[in-house]
């Protein structure tokens, strides 16, 4: 590919790279001033955000474009899955140097196409301009059936918290990342997590229409940072017993503890469940371990229980973009 001379040639690029995931529903795309998305009856539409920026999120010299690619939509769809819907499409908008628009930007779209055709959801527009960092911003539009969208204040004292998959290979998977002169071929389970985090999509439908979860969220500043703001949007506290967490494989226990309680990026389900359903739930879902970490109480203070059943206040300690110290 050759490098793009001017804007027009960068939209040119992300155009062809879209070009054959275009589906009927998208009736106004690419090249008009907004586009158009013929919705389905008895939905409720989803609109989500997200920043991802060079240097904060990712390390331009480090992450892969690829892998910049995949991670900037998934954490995106990310916020779908944890509400029980189901992507649609997506706006992309990109700052980027004049140097990274050639071979640069060709394994960033690779990334972005192949993570948009796993989670279907196609590329609707956005707007591209140069800039002296990577900046990306994604705009996701999403589905789910009416009165089926799984909020965070649906807890209630009593109910079972649950958590997909491992806590803290993410973090881990950067650790190793700033350490590695060379990524290994192919990255281990904890930088794949970090480099290609997968949304949790299928699992969110199917206890958004199970009813089975009562309250949900994605897992993407750390157990420590998110259990409070569930907690808190349902006006109930948590007890989090350490035993009980899915750990990444690491023989220093405590080292792994921290990993899942303050550890970002993992983009995994919260959620929570009524004791009387907690039978229906099977402990994976298609390959994807779930498991019970807690419970829900009055008050509204989050605690954390240890092997010997001692409890401790459980402060935030993950991700926080404005934490000075």
């Amino acid at each position: 590919m050759r490098k793009p001379r001017n804007e027009h040639d960068v939209v040119q690029s992300i155009e062809r790279a879209f070009r054959s995931t275009r589906s009927s529903r998208l009736t106004v795309s690419l090249g008009d001033d907004t586009a158009l998305w013929r919705g389905s009856g008895h939905k409720q539409t989803l609109l989500t955000c997200d920043w991802f920026l060079e240097g904060t999120h990712f390390l331009g010299q480090k992450h892969p474009p690829d892998a910049i690619g995949w991670k900037c939509l998934a954490r995106a769809v990310s916020d779908i899955a944890a509400m029980g819907g189901k992507p649609a499409c997506f706006l992309l908008s990109l700052a980027l140097p004049d140097r990274l628009a050639g071979r640069w930007l060709t394994g960033f779209l690779g990334g972005l196409r192949r993570v948009s055709r796993a989670t279907a959801c196609e590329l609707a527009g956005g707007d591209t301009t140069r800039g002296e960092h990577i900046l990306i911003g994604i705009t996701v539009l999403g589905e789910v059936a009416r009165r089926q969208a799984v909020l965070r204040s649906g807890a209630r004292p009593g109910d079972l918290v649950y958590a997909s998959g491992t806590l803290g290979e993410a973090e881990l998977g950067l650790e190793q990342l700033r350490r590695l002169p060379t990524l290994p071929r192919p990255p281990n389970a904890a930088l794949r997590k970090h480099l290609y985090p997968e949304p949790r999509l299928a699992l969110g439908q199917w206890l958004a229409e199970k009813r089975l979860a009562t309250a949900m969220m994605d897992l993407s500043d750390g157990l420590s940072s998110d259990i409070p703001r569930l907690c808190a949007a349902s006006g109930v506290g948590a007890t989090i017993d350490s035993s009980l967490l899915p750990l990444a494989s690491l023989k220093d226990r405590r080292r792994a503890l921290a990993l899942a309680l303050h550890g970002g990026d993992d983009y995994e389900l919260l959620f929570t469940v009524r004791p009387g359903k907690a039978a229906l739930l099977p402990g994976e879902f298609r390959g994807v371990q779930l498991t019970r970490i807690g419970k829900i109480t009055h008050g509204r203070k989050i605690l954390l229980q240890d092997a010997k059943g001692g409890a401790t206040l459980l402060g935030p300690g993950g991700w926080d973009p404005f934490r000075t110290s």
